[in-house]
């Protein structure tokens, strides 16, 4: 927090004053007694002044912060030092702007304003600290993100995994991270860490960065890594989308879409379209299926997703117990960077997009199925540029 201003602060307590009680005293000074009184009372029943920090309960980190304050500010201490029994005002004439969690000065009078005449703690009214306000106005104060079109396909794709179970929802917990890469739904909509800025040392010493966070309604805004976690915590729907990951492919227990035994294969097309015969030797069609492979593309030249040509079958892999929908969506998924991107016109001249094949080298699909077996592929990533597998920077 930086340093108090305390004659902006007396002045704004000022403006709050009530006409003064027969009694001598304003309704401000009578709020300052009553709040004051119930961190004594605290002091009282633990033997100790209210203390900062996360491991604390939130009533006496607020307790601490509105001691702070107190301290801070001339009129108050002048008005509680004859009720300080128990010292809590003691050397507070060289209290700094301490190091507390952040309360403005609004919020501390709207927090005496709940302990006048209260008999409980939990009496305390309406006490948002200034963080979770700058969180919520972060959130609030988005503008439009002029390069969506980089990030809409991201979204597109997240949402497909979505709906074919590559990827799924969790609640957000305070252990959980938040770094570049990162997906999130907040305030109902997905949301996706774009960049991340240097590190810094914040208020009370914690470190913390600003990010620029994407959502999927093609806006933006330039949050503190700090406030998007606090609004994750504060909304009820707040979700993290967690990484795709293979999933029971290899499972002991047997699912609705699990095969007792299948083959991943791969293919080649002997198509003679100028597309297709110019990339031949790396574009390969990679399918799985529980049926005999030589039976699947026997009537390859009739149907649109072999390219209405023959095949010729390249490589197969027996595997056993495995999911065929999330092991296609796996496989699909990785070289999506690589997808061939051709429309051709089936037999009754409609324009069909194939989706299965993909310009990647046979080695490299290898080393995806060995990685797929061994658990490791969720580490890598295709990189159409070295065609290669490499390993991902996101943990």
């Amino acid at each position: 927090m930086t340093d108090l201003d305390l004659d902006e602060l007396a002045t704004e307590l000022a403006d709050f004053a009530a006409p003064e009680k027969k009694g001598g005293r304003s309704a401000r000074a009578e709020r300052i007694i009553a709040g004051f009184e119930e961190i004594q009372r605290f002091v009282e029943k633990h033997g100790r002044a209210p203390q900062h920090g996360e491991d604390r309960e939130i009533f006496e980190r607020l307790y601490a912060v509105r001691l702070d304050r107190l301290r801070a500010l001339e009129e108050c201490r002048s008005l509680l030092a004859p009720l300080d029994k128990q010292g809590l005002f003691a050397g507070a004439a060289t209290v700094p702007a301490a190091v507390v969690e952040t309360m403005d000065d609004e919020e501390l009078l709207a927090e005496l304003e709940g302990a006048e005449g209260a008999t409980d703690i939990t009496e305390l009214r309406h006490v948002r600290t200034a963080a979770d306000k700058r969180a919520a106005e972060e959130i609030a104060n988005r503008e439009k993100c002029e390069d969506f079109d980089r990030f809409k396909p991201l979204f597109e794709q997240v949402q497909r995994e979505l709906a074919n179970g590559m990827r799924e929802t969790r609640p957000f917990r305070d252990d959980a991270t938040i770094e570049k890469g990162h997906w999130f739904i907040l305030g109902g909509q997905k949301a996706y860490i774009a960049e991340e800025g240097e590190e810094f040392v914040a208020d009370y010493g914690r470190k913390d960065r600003r990010l620029r966070v994407i959502f999927d309604n093609g806006t933006e805004s330039t949050m503190l890594k700090r406030s998007v976690e606090r609004a994750l915590q504060k909304d009820d729907a707040g979700r993290r989308i967690i990484d795709p990951v293979a999933g029971p492919l290899f499972a002991g227990e047997v699912e609705p879409d699990d095969l007792p035994s299948g083959t991943i294969y791969v293919l080649r097309s002997k198509s003679d379209d100028p597309a297709v015969a110019r990339h031949r030797d790396v574009l390969h069609k990679i399918g799985v299926t529980g049926g005999d492979v030589k039976t699947r593309v026997a009537n390859a030249k009739l149907d649109p997703t072999f390219l209405l040509a023959d095949v010729e079958i390249i490589a197969t892999y027996k595997l056993a117990n495995i999911n065929r929908t999330k092991l296609e969506n796996l496989i699909h998924r990785i070289f999506d960077p690589a997808r061939l991107d051709i429309e051709i016109k089936d037999r009754f001249g409609n324009p069909v997009v194939p989706r299965e094949w993909f310009l990647v080298p046979l080695f490299v699909i290898d080393d995806v199925v060995q990685k797929i077996q061994d658990g490791t592929i969720t580490r890598f990533r295709y990189d159409p540029k070295s065609a290669a597998l490499i390993e991902s920077s996101r943990s």
